[in-house]
Parts: structure tokens; sequence; C-alpha cells
């Protein structure tokens, strides 16, 4: 018997944290929990081994038409394996990235050459550029979604636009289930042609060693294949409220860029994030500052530096991210907060 209370969602809280991560679907859920009771190591040559093997093949399949993707799918652990594995086993000679990007593309591509960036957040490729360029669909801090259209060589890490925006025409793409209510430890890399990579030997046609995890897998396609239609109320409520944020003498981080729906900046002059994130999380509000993805403690935001952010105004910035039962409650209650914490 457990000696652990089971963890119940506490109604009275507010999650706006979803670009961390968003919690399961009941579809994700289900599939998950099926698959479970149906395990069998896919590669056994047994009966058992066969259909787990088949139900695996089904899913992948299933991924790809979610997705619209018609190439090659090699499951991870999440999108920083997948990242690891298309930056460093890669064939190309160089690789080239951008400032604004996420940790696990930066710890990977330590001597890369480096993109410019400008104030509003948006990358600039270089379509002359014969190297791969790695660069994010979305970013996972302020939200804008990069150009990368006529892009000859390009890995996406779509870890916050996969299941949420159309995938951009890329030759390798990073994916991660529990940003689209998948479980957490899951996630692809899409790969057009697989001879770009190194094979490393193992499951994943030598790709990807380990077994495959088949009842994250299911969850991943019951995830994908959820409906989306959440999306546009997901924009009017940022819409209103970047106005709100404006009104109450606040800061929309790259107001004037294109950015998904689900995710935005904001800055409170003279209150510090940290200090931020004590009084959101006491009013029973979750919410986040730059990157949840590494130690869990507070850093200078790395994408805030390179869109020229001041040190001080850049650690007075906060992150909100919205998921597919954000209400406008919800953020009227935020917006509450964020005056009573202003002062």
């Amino acid at each position: 018997m457990s000696v652990y209370p089971p963890v119940m969602p506490d109604a009275a809280r507010i999650y706006l944290d979803h670009a961390a991560t968003t919690p399961m679907l009941p579809q994700a859920v289900t599939a998950m929990t099926e698959g479970m009771m149906r395990w069998a190591n896919p590669s056994s040559p047994h009966a058992d081994g066969r259909a787990a093997r088949a139900m695996l093949e089904d899913a992948r399949a299933r991924i790809g038409k979610a997705l619209g993707w018609s190439g090659h799918i090699i499951f991870t652990s999440g999108a920083s394996e997948a990242i690891a594995i298309a930056l460093t086993r890669n064939i190309a000679d160089r690789i080239v990235t951008s400032p604004v990007e996420h940790d696990a593309v930066l710890r990977v591509t330590p001597g890369a050459k480096r993109l410019a960036v400008g104030a509003d957040g948006v990358v600039v490729p270089d379509a002359s550029d014969a190297a791969v360029q790695a660069i994010q669909h979305v970013n996972n801090e302020t939200g804008v979604i990069q150009p990368l259209a006529a892009i000859p060589h390009l890995f996406a890490d779509c870890a916050q636009s996969a299941g949420k925006l159309p995938l951009p025409d890329a030759d390798m793409i990073a994916i991660s289930a529990h940003k689209f209510g998948g479980p957490p430890g899951i996630g692809a890399l899409l790969v057009k042609d697989l001879t770009q990579l190194r094979p490393s030997g193992g499951q994943e046609q030598g790709y990807r060693a380990g077994t495959e995890n088949l009842p994250a897998v299911l969850a991943m396609a019951a995830a994908l294949e959820s409906p989306r239609d959440w999306m546009d109320a997901a924009a009017r409520l940022r819409a209103d409220l970047d106005a709100a944020i404006t009104d109450a003498g606040g800061e929309v981080v790259a107001a004037d860029s294109h950015r998904i729906a689900t995710i935005a900046s904001y800055r409170m002059p003279g209150i510090s994030a940290r200090a931020q994130l004590i009084r959101f999380d006491m009013a029973g509000i979750s919410v986040s500052a730059g990157s949840a993805c590494s130690s869990g403690t507070l850093k200078a935001s790395h994408v805030l530096t390179a869109m020229g952010w001041d040190a001080a105004a850049a650690g007075e910035v906060v992150r909100v991210s919205f998921g597919p039962h954000t209400g406008a409650d919800d953020i009227a209650r935020f917006m509450a907060a964020w005056k009573a914490i202003r002062g």
C-alpha cells in the first residue's frame, strides 16, 4: 500500500503555465491506461510482442496523419532528446542557430554561429547559408512565431507549436507530447531523410536505442487527435489580457510580433519576477518566469537579453500560458491579482 496520498487537482487554483506542461487530456489518460493493460515489448517475436508492435506502428501512422507529416517518426523521451539526436548526430558540417533558442538547443551547439535576432524577438534566418539552421517554430518564453519559410536546411523545434499550429516545412522537427496534452517522457523526432542522421543502433530503425514506451506513444497519438477548437478562444483571451496589462501600466513582451495564442510574457515595472511568482502562487495562480526546463531556479532570461532587454527589466517579466480549459474568469482573476501585486 502506498504511503503517499493521491494528488488531486485543486479546483480553487488557476493553472496558467501550460507552456511548461499541459495536464493530460482525458483521451490521452484513457489511451495510456489501455496501453498499460495490453503491454508487451514491441521488439519481442512472440504473439504478444507482435501485437504490441502492430499497436505501435498504428500509433506512429496516426501521429503522422494528425501532424500532416509523411516522413519518418523516431520516438524519443521528449523534445530535448529529439533535439540532441538531430543536432549531435547530423551529418551536416555545420549547425547554425539563434541566441533565443531553448536551452536544449544551446547546450548541444556551444560553438555554433548565432543568427541575428531583433528587438521584436524575430530571428533573421540566412537563406544563403548551406548549414543546418536550428530554429524554434514558437519561442517558449515570448510566444513569437518565427519565419521559417525558404530555409534550405532546417531543423525546427516545434515543442510549443505541434498540435496547435501547422508544422513548418523542415528536414527535421522535434515535438514533445506533454506540451499538447499527452504524457511526459515521450516525444518524437520527425525526419524527412534518415540518411541525414548517423545511426546509433538499437530500436527505432537503429536511430534510438531503448524499449519503445508503447502506452505513452498511444497516449501521444490520442492527444494529437483531440480537437483543437479551443485555440480561437485562447487567441481572444490573450488579446484581452494584453490590453488589460497595457491599461494597468504593464508591458507586453513582443507586443507587435506574430505570436501564438497560448503564450504571452508581461513585465510589471518595479516588481521582480521572483516576488510576482510568490504572490501569484499565494493567490492560487500558477505562472512562470522564463523556461521551466532546467533546475527550477530563476535566472536571467537569455531570450530577453538577446532581444536587448536590460537585466533589471528582464527580471520583472513573467510568462502566462493558456490551455484547453482556460476561461475568461481565469483571466479576470489573474488581472485582479496582477493589480493587487502592482499596488
